[in-house]
């Protein structure tokens, strides 16, 4: 278990959901942006580093059992994900970052 500030923090990410849960369970990450890849692929507790902003990604992360979701390169997730996502209790990141770097920097941390 990571904190949702301490990752954030150290990932410089930015949370989109409120409320933000006090503690993410992070076991991975995949990386996609095909939910049929990801619904074949992803793990439990791992945590989706994607460009997809549209709504379906918050329910194949609640079908999977995923930590959470980081939309990457300075995407912004449509109204609606972000309404869906914060109903549901999935949390929604926004990262800068590509997929590669973000990978590397959740890696050194152990995950």
């Amino acid at each position: 278990m990571i904190s949702t500030g301490q990752l954030a923090e150290r990932l410089s990410l930015q949370p989109l959901v409120e409320p933000v849960p006090e503690e993410l369970d992070i076991r991975g990450c995949y990386i996609g942006d095909l939910l049929s890849n990801v619904m074949a692929q992803a793990q439990p507790g791992d945590l989706w580093l994607t460009v997809m902003t549209n709504p379906n990604i918050v329910a194949v992360t609640q079908l999977l059992g995923l930590a959470g979701i980081v939309i990457l390169e300075g995407h912004k997730p449509m109204d609606e994900a972000l309404e869906r996502a914060g109903k549901e209790g999935i949390m929604i990141f926004s990262s800068n970052d590509s997929a590669y770097a973000l990978a590397g920097r959740l890696q050194a941390m152990g995950i």
